[in-house]
């Protein structure tokens, strides 16, 4: 490619794919992304195969499975004990780009480093559960970014702090400002002294993750008197029971740090539109996941519920990406090759499952292939359970193996009950979905304790048959 476009990935932390404005799902105001969308092409079929911060962010830089890429759990200090944490020497696609001439950069929020003893000096500190999340990345360990604005997981959101690229672990530069918008000053910088050469920037803001009351007054206004109703229109909330009422609490401070980061992609936007000159950008807005705010009596998210596992996607690119809407399944393995194929790279080795999306967005012929995506959760010190399961647009299968209680699925028919209100395991889109996630983790050699019980209850062959 001739003209190397300029590449800008924004990813918003816990930002659910409802809380787009244009939707019309959620209440919330976001004229700045709605115009990116209407401007690019919005992806309605982008999910979260894991939905928590650090499994997904694995999969998303190197297009890889949990069990390889070493991230099968949120990354701290108690799971650093077990080896959690992104391997050493893995590419990604940050490495390609830098290989071949693109200035790369990294801003904001990593949790991918395990977290040392240091760390708990000069982090963010123990957390009331005792462990330390925040962590300084080595140099060596920033897998293709040069450029370095970041921390590892610190939710301080008014007074952030950060490690600049040359600086020790107890150099950390502590800031007076909501991080959104003090990282998008850092990132308009960054674009702005980039110069003739293509970039390729990551911007990875915090908010709307929690704590969500960490979020400037001023976006606040517009949703403070709304009624628990308006804040949680979608029919799987019970309104009315204790967890709606902590919900709607909730919904008025994360949908004002929703409004507050699209006022930073506005400033983003106009910032790449008086940098680029004429060489194309690609700019990428998403998520690492989505929470539930409700929906099936549960707050957060890391279940398979739609409102978790659903991320918002954009790609902006009016020279390579026609505008519309696709109906293409991008998870989270598939956005590292995705973003190379845009560029006509790709990303080796055998261990890589995600696959090039490109084509299809570009709308080619046949460019969509396979249109399911797959679901992990892996067990914990404080939570033998582990999951499997596999998504399609039109279903989902979800099962649960605990080592005491055997296994639990659930089947819904994402057709006709998109809000998961009836599970249907005993019915022959079940059968179906069982045999397609048996085969997808045969292929993959995931010897997830659960399959034999999976064919068994289904009869499906077993996995060593």
């Amino acid at each position: 490619m001739p003209n190397r476009p300029n590449i800008l990935v924004i990813m918003a932390d816990q930002f659910r794919a409802s809380s787009l404005g244009l939707l019309g799902e959620d209440p919330v105001h976001t004229p700045h992304l709605d115009r990116l969308a209407a401007e690019g092409c919005l992806v309605r079929q982008a999910v979260s195969n894991y939905p928590v911060c650090s499994p997904h962010r694995a999969m998303f830089l190197t297009g890889m499975r949990p069990v390889d890429n070493g991230v099968t759990l949120n990354v701290n200090s108690e799971t650093a004990q077990d080896g959690i944490g992104l391997r050493s020497g893995l590419d990604t696609w940050a490495g390609v780009l830098r290989r071949h001439g693109w200035r790369t950069g990294y801003i904001g929020k990593w949790h991918l480093e395990p977290p040392v003893d240091e760390d708990a000096e000069f982090g963010e500190g123990r957390r009331s559960d005792g462990k330390v999340w925040d962590a300084w990345s080595p140099p060596d360990r920033r897998f293709g970014f040069d450029f370095w604005y970041s921390y590892g997981a610190a939710d301080r959101h008014l007074t952030p702090h950060y490690w600049t690229t040359r600086a020790g672990r107890h150099e950390r530069v502590d800031i007076d400002q909501w991080s959104a918008e003090h990282e998008t000053d850092v990132a308009i910088r960054f674009l702005q002294q980039s110069g003739d050469e293509p970039f390729a920037l990551m911007l990875s803001l915090n908010p709307p993750h929690p704590p969500f009351e960490l979020v400037p007054d001023r976006y606040r206004t517009r949703y403070a008197e709304l009624d628990d109703a308006t804040l949680l229109p979608r029919p799987n909330v019970r309104l009315g029971t204790e967890t709606a009422h902590k919900a709607a609490g909730i919904a008025r401070d994360y949908y004002a740090a929703v409004t507050g980061v699209d006022e930073q992609i506005g400033r983003l936007h106009a910032a790449v539109q008086a940098c680029s000159g004429d060489r194309p950008t690609v700019i990428v807005f998403t998520s690492d996941h989505g929470m539930q705010m409700g929906s099936h009596e549960l707050l957060y998210k890391n279940v398979a519920y739609e409102e978790s596992m659903r991320l918002p996607f954009i790609v902006h690119s009016p020279q390579l990406v026609p505008a519309g809407e696709s109906q293409v399944v991008v998870d989270s393995m598939d956005v590292a090759p995705t973003i190379l194929g845009l560029v006509g790279l790709a990303l080796g080795g055998d261990a890589v499952a995600g696959r090039d999306r490109s084509g299809a967005l570009r709308g080619e012929p046949g460019g969509a292939g396979d249109d399911t995506a797959m679901y992990y959760r892996y067990a914990s010190r404080s939570d033998p359970t582990s999951v499997r399961g596999l998504r399609t647009p039109q279903a989902k299968i979800v099962a649960t193996w605990d080592p005491k209680d055997g296994l639990s699925v659930e089947v819904f028919d994402l057709d006709d009950d998109p809000f998961e209100l009836s599970s249907r395991p005993q019915t022959g889109l079940a059968t179906t979905m069982a045999r397609m996630l048996h085969e997808a983790l045969t292929a993959a050699g995931d010897d997830w304790a659960g399959a034999d019980a999976l064919a068994d209850t289904y009869r499906l062959a077993p996995m060593n048959a």
